[in-house]
């Protein structure tokens, strides 16, 4: 299993004000659902920030995402050392894969592949 980008996910409830901040540093807007916007560097694609208002189909809001290339093998890896799972293993309208996992920090991770 290989690890493609990490990325931050900060909840707001400013995301316009958000883009203009971190738009300021450089990033861009590359996605758009309504309750979840990514930027990313235009010179280094995979370097992306993601502010959300709350999750859309998860009962919390993570505090990063993990992209893998294989997702199914990092939930059975996480499922199999005990590792909470919060969001079970499934597949997105918007075209990911993915599972929620709490570190042993208690923050929770957005472990994902695209379809």
């Amino acid at each position: 299993m290989a690890v493609r980008r990490v990325m931050p996910v900060i909840r707001s409830e400013a995301a316009q004000e958000s883009r203009e901040f971190y738009g300021l540093l450089g990033f861009e807007e590359v996605m758009n659902l309504g309750w979840i916007m990514t930027l990313a560097s235009p010179s280094t694609p995979a370097a992306q920030v993601s502010i959300m208002s709350g999750d859309k189909s998860a009962p919390v809001t993570p505090d990063m995402s993990v992209e893998v290339d294989d997702v199914d093998a990092a939930y059975a890896l996480m499922r199999d050392s005990g590792a909470e799972i919060v969001h079970p293993l499934q597949d997105e309208e918007w075209g990911v894969r993915r599972f929620f996992v709490r570190d042993p920090d208690g923050r929770v991770v957005n472990v994902l592949r695209h379809l």
